[in-house]
């Protein structure tokens, strides 16, 4: 009878093992289970789904306290909600929500310097998106960094919030923008080599002056004065100064002044010159000797630093003509301190195998986004080459469109991936100027001129100008669209109507209206041509003279010819290495301009104009400047050329003669003796310039002293009218004078009064000592 109790006793033990074997899976089920031992209170926009995807079991399929921890600061991160709370609940978790009130209105108040638009994008709460604190905390900062880059350092502002009901509250910021904060002087230490006021041209900070409301030029910004130590630095660089630094740029306060003193440590150290120039190529099958035409940097010359990056851009878009995208080159330089020669070998290296997998673009509120990714030689998915890189950044600095450009680079979703990061902050790129003068040639004149340079943040420039003055008038539209069909060209289309009238440099006016059609494409970093076809309507008018002395004949025809349609192709042609377009110290500026008239139209011509300046720094604020200039007009196919179309010399040659002043004359008897123009000139100029003393240098005034040299020779047109001979004197005969001038680098272009005095002219010529111009620059 044993066997049975025993039997008996087996099983109850098996079944009270089976209990537990089941009670044990079903623990287990619930712990690897997790969505279903998550319950979810308070949420009413947000999902529970949504809520149970933050929770993430540990490696036992169970929620320990890390896993917790990490799911509570998952939805904290997410900024959806004001509370979280997880507890255990015997074998189950409850998630406690407190859901954040949504964001109905974002408003400003009190602000009048900047616009509620460029505050908007500055800010990153947004209308029905949560309401955080810790965001609108960071949008004061952000707003605030905003203003400092206007010139306002005192803002301050307060954000408050008006309950809407409904879990709705309104944002409002309101803003206490403070006075401007300025710069009053600025000041460089360290400097021989070059002056005060060459420094002064080469940043972009200027202090206070008359004109800065028109500028805006005088306002404190850091990472302005930060971009003007580089710049400085790079000015050193490629003027021969190597070793050259910016050691510090100090910005104090000054109560008194109420702005900045902004001050330049500059160790400047010694002028070099080029050594031994070499390459050398570790790219498997590209050798040395062939890469070297691409090289711009030259043994003997004096250094210059932006010849090693641009040597190194063309070295590197060469390899990747060649089949080697990753290839680089780095200078590697070596300096012999006695000999001052900078001795450089540009090494080719191939680069790691990595490839752009994204270019992301930050902070451009007002430029599109294709305007600033057309100025990369690079795009996504293509190799990533650090040169090019550069490159891109140089070219979005010299748009003027941003107040400052950076491009940074982080690692991508996969190890050969680079993700290129492109901050910019835009700044106003549009123009007003309503200006009004006197000048030799128009008499007094007033000028309205309304332009953006980035119309509606696209790249295009849109200029209007209307001008009226006593003797001249006229009006323009123009735009411009830079890379055009993606090829760097820029087209252009331009509007025009002008009238001159009759004044006591000239018996008779002119009147044109027509268009102008333009294609500039570079050709090289210092090389551009421009392609152009016009089409004009012009005719000479007359009117009584003053003198009661009759017209000249040759006018009288070109009058009685009436209206003519002149159908012309022409091409420019600028090489430009100057070294600040608005005040040079060294480079060359060279215009070869060529037009032919004929496709159409009434009159058939060919005009030819070449114009060369050239720069060298004398030492201090002295700057020497020689120019030569000329041309020739020459008509083809049986015609005349029309004589509105010749030269007409003046000061635009020769300073101290009039308009008109210069070149074949019409001395007949009784008549007014116009200028009835040449169809040959040359011109020639020595100038020194430099800063005047006790003037500051933010005003852009320089004096001058030149000599000046040319002739206008060789009429073309008929003598004879009708049984009349008109007496031209139309000889070659050497204008020159000597005088002074001051020259104002104003907003509105270059302004310059000279005083001239004659040395040698014909009898005829019309002189004039005392001239005023005003040209772009």
């Amino acid at each position: 009878m044993r066997g049975v109790p025993e039997a008996r006793a087996w099983r109850r033990h098996a079944a009270a093992l089976l209990a537990v074997v089941l009670a044990l899976s079903a623990s287990q089920a619930l712990a690897t289970d997790p969505a279903a031992t998550i319950t979810v209170e308070g949420s009413r926009r947000v999902e529970a789904a949504t809520v149970r995807s933050y929770f993430h079991p540990a490696a036992d399929g169970r929620y320990d306290a890390a896993s917790l921890d990490a799911a509570l600061k998952g939805l904290i991160g997410t900024g959806l909600f004001d509370q979280v709370k997880i507890d255990r609940a015997g074998d189950g978790i409850v998630v406690r929500l407190t859901e954040a009130r949504l964001l109905g209105r974002v408003a400003f108040e009190g602000n009048k310097k900047v616009t509620d638009q460029d505050l908007a994008a500055a800010v990153q709460s947004k209308p029905g998106s949560p309401f955080q604190r810790a965001m609108v905390q960071a949008d004061v900062g952000r707003m605030m960094e905003f203003y400092r880059h206007v010139g306002r350092d005192g803002v301050k502002v307060v954000p408050e919030t008006i309950e809407r009901g409904n879990e709705t509250v309104d944002l409002v910021f309101t803003v206490t923008e403070g006075t401007k904060t300025t710069v009053r002087q600025i000041n460089f230490v360290g400097n021989h080599a070059f002056s005060r006021r060459q420094l002064a041209a080469v940043i972009s900070t200027s202090a206070t002056n008359v004109l800065s409301f028109l500028t805006h030029a005088d306002i404190y910004d850091p990472d302005r004065v930060a971009q003007d130590r580089d710049l400085l630095r790079r000015y050193y660089r490629n003027h021969g100064y190597a070793d050259a630094g910016v050691t510090d740029a100090r910005a104090e306060y000054d109560p008194t002044s109420q702005g900045f003193a902004i001050t330049f440590v500059i160790d400047e150290g010694e002028p070099y010159r080029f050594g031994n120039v070499d390459l050398e190529s570790h790219v498997a099958g590209v050798e040395s000797e062939r890469l070297r035409a691409w090289i711009q940097a030259r043994s003997g010359a004096p250094f210059d630093g932006s010849l090693l990056d641009k040597s190194c851009e063309a070295l590197a878009r060469e390899m990747e003509k060649l089949g080697s995208p990753f290839a680089h080159a780095t200078p590697r330089t070596n300096r012999n301190a006695e000999a001052r020669r900078v001795n450089v070998t540009f090494v080719i290296d191939e680069g790691p195998r990595n490839y752009i997998e994204r270019i992301d673009i930050h902070g451009n509120t007002r430029t599109r986004e294709y305007v600033i990714r057309r100025e990369f030689d690079l795009a996504e998915g293509d190799a990533y080459n650090q040169t090019l890189v550069d490159r891109a950044e140089r070219r979005l600095k010299s748009l003027n469109y941003f107040k400052n450009v950076k491009i940074t680079s982080r690692p991508g979703s996969a190890s050969d991936r680079v993700v290129l990061d492109v901050e910019t902050v835009d700044q106003p790129t549009g123009d007003f100027f309503v200006s009004g003068g006197y000048s030799t040639t128009d008499g007094w004149l007033g000028e309205v001129k309304l332009g953006d340079r980035n119309f509606l943040g696209t790249g295009a420039a849109v200029q209007t100008k209307v001008s009226y003055g006593q003797y001249s008038r006229g009006a323009d539209l123009s735009v411009s669209e830079p890379d055009i069909l993606e090829s760097r060209g820029t087209a252009g289309a331009e509007l025009f109507g002008r009238q001159t009238f009759a004044s006591s440099y000239q018996s008779y006016g002119t009147d044109s209206y027509g268009a102008n059609f333009t294609l500039t494409t570079p050709m090289t970093e210092e090389t551009s041509v421009q392609w152009r076809y016009s089409i004009t309507n012009q005719s000479v008018t007359l009117a009584p003279t003053s003198s009661g002395a009759a017209v000249s004949l040759p006018i009288q025809q070109a009058a009685a010819a009436g209206p003519a349609w002149v159908s012309a192709v022409g091409s420019t042609t600028t090489y430009r290495t100057l070294d600040n377009t608005k005040s040079p110290t060294s480079g060359v500026n060279s215009q070869l301009s060529q037009d032919l008239a004929g496709l159409g139209g009434d009159v058939r011509f060919l005009r030819t104009t070449e114009d060369v300046r050239y720069y060298q720094s004398l030492g201090g604020d002295l700057v020497g400047m020689v120019r030569a200039q000329g041309g020739y007009i020459t008509s083809w196919g049986g015609q005349q050329a029309p004589l509105i179309n010749s030269f007409f010399g003046g000061p635009s040659m020769v300073r101290g003669f009039a308009p008109n002043g210069i070149g074949p004359r019409d001395l007949t008897s009784g008549s007014a003796m116009d200028n009835v123009g040449g169809s040959l000139f040359w011109a020639t100029t020595a100038e020194l310039q430099s800063g005047l003393p006790g003037v500051p240098d933010e005003y852009g005034l320089k004096g001058s002293a030149f000599v000046d040299a040319g002739s206008v020779f060789r009429y073309a047109g008929p003598t004879t009218f009708g049984g009349q001979t008109v007496n031209v004197a139309s000889g070659s005969i050497l204008r020159s004078s000597v005088g002074v001038g001051l020259t104002w680098a104003s907003p509105f272009g270059a302004l310059a009064v000279n005083y001239a005095v004659p040395v040698t002219k014909a009898a005829y010529d019309v002189t004039q000592p005392f001239n005023f111009t005003a040209s772009p620059f």
